[in-house]
């Protein structure tokens, strides 16, 4: 009845038109965003990205040429993609071994240790910034791309054992026991059984991981050196050095935006299965 209600709801012209508004002052910053991307800093300078419409031929893939041709922020959107799919791919992946084993799997202490993942998620990053920058120069991982993605793996791993472990025990304990009385084992039970039904869980996981570490610059700024600093700093480092550079900061910002909204997009029905999971029924 609950799921009825929203559907009439969502489909109601006002809630349709509503949306619409919605979307459109959501896109119109991209939008004036990327039409700056292609513009001259000259005619960014003489008039607004609007005025494009009425001229088209100021626009131009000139200032994405000079991106490219720009080693260092080439190499600082590698370096971003290389602190963000490993620091997703292992939180979701050490998470979902987390969350299944706190979820299911009777062990000593399992409810003690839950409760310190739980206290865990009130712990602002900024107090683990120093006492963690000392530990990485003792152990030669200060500013390396490796002590960016473990810092992010932890800080990002609390999160997603509490959300993993509450979707999983979700999962109706006859369907396990079923799976066990066939002789299947822990491990084929998790891959077999845990993880497809997971799957929204998961998505939704890795969709908040990415976008959290992709444009992340505070933990970036102390923990990465020049070689290995990411998009979002070295963008950082172009406006404090050159000032209102549009021509590199546009095309940048844009190619920075552009990706998180591809991930986004891919992965937006598990997104959305598991947000709405559990509230209507």
């Amino acid at each position: 009845m609950r799921d009825t209600k929203v559907t009439r709801l969502l489909g109601s012209s006002a809630v349709q038109a509503l949306l619409v508004l919605v979307a459109l002052v959501w896109i119109t910053p991209l939008a004036g965003l990327l039409l700056s991307s292609l513009r001259s800093e000259r005619d960014n300078a003489a008039g607004g990205w609007w005025t494009s419409f009425a001229d088209p031929a100021q626009l131009s893939f000139d200032n994405y040429r000079a991106l490219l041709a720009d080693s260092g922020l080439v190499q600082a959107f590698w370096n971003t993609v290389l602190i963000a799919v490993p620091a997703t791919v292992l939180v979701v992946g050490v998470a979902a071994l987390a969350g299944y084993a706190f979820a299911w799997l009777d062990f000593p202490g399992r409810d003690g240790l839950f409760l310190v993942v739980v206290g865990l998620l009130v712990v602002p990053v900024q107090i683990g910034l120093l006492p963690v920058a000392k530990l990485f120069g003792a152990v030669g991982l200060f500013g390396t791309v490796a002590g960016v993605v473990l810092f992010h793996v932890a800080y990002g791993l609390p999160f997603g054992v509490f959300l993993l472990r509450n979707f999983f025990a979700e999962i109706p304990r006859e369907m396990l026991e079923a799976a066990r009385l066939d002789g299947g084992g822990e491990w084929r039970i998790f891959r077999r059984l845990v993880l497809p039904l997971g799957r929204p869980a998961l998505a939704s996981l890795g969709i908040f991981q990415f976008l959290w570490v992709w444009n992340d610059m505070l933990v970036a700024l102390l923990f990465a050196d020049g070689e290995s600093q990411p998009l979002t700093v070295a963008l950082q480092s172009q406006m404090r050095q050159f000032g209102s550079n549009i021509g590199v900061l546009a095309p940048g910002a844009f190619l920075s935006l552009v990706v998180p909204l591809v991930v986004f997009f891919a992965f937006q029905k598990h997104f959305v299965q598991g947000v709405m999971a559990g509230s209507v029924k």
